[in-house]
């Protein structure tokens, strides 16, 4: 799951990262606007974007490849 905002170009840049990363994989993925739901928007404040897997957090502000692929392999 990626927490994002509308707007930021953080996000924007990471989600361009990540679809390069896990290529067709993208159209799996649930991004999620915190601003959406205010529990979100306190947890996560500024810190987006943010990727989890099974809700750990994987990355956060910029993409991680080598991790990335580390989790993606489990």
């Amino acid at each position: 799951m990626l927490y994002v905002r509308e707007g930021c170009h953080l996000c924007e840049q990471f989600l361009m990262d990540l679809s390069l990363e896990i290529g067709p994989a993208a159209d799996r993925l649930v991004i999620v606007d915190v601003d959406d739901d205010p529990d979100l928007a306190i947890r996560y404040g500024l810190r987006v974007p943010v990727l989890t897997v099974n809700a750990d957090v994987l990355c956060e502000g910029v993409l991680d490849p080598e991790r990335l692929r580390a989790a993606i392999r489990l």
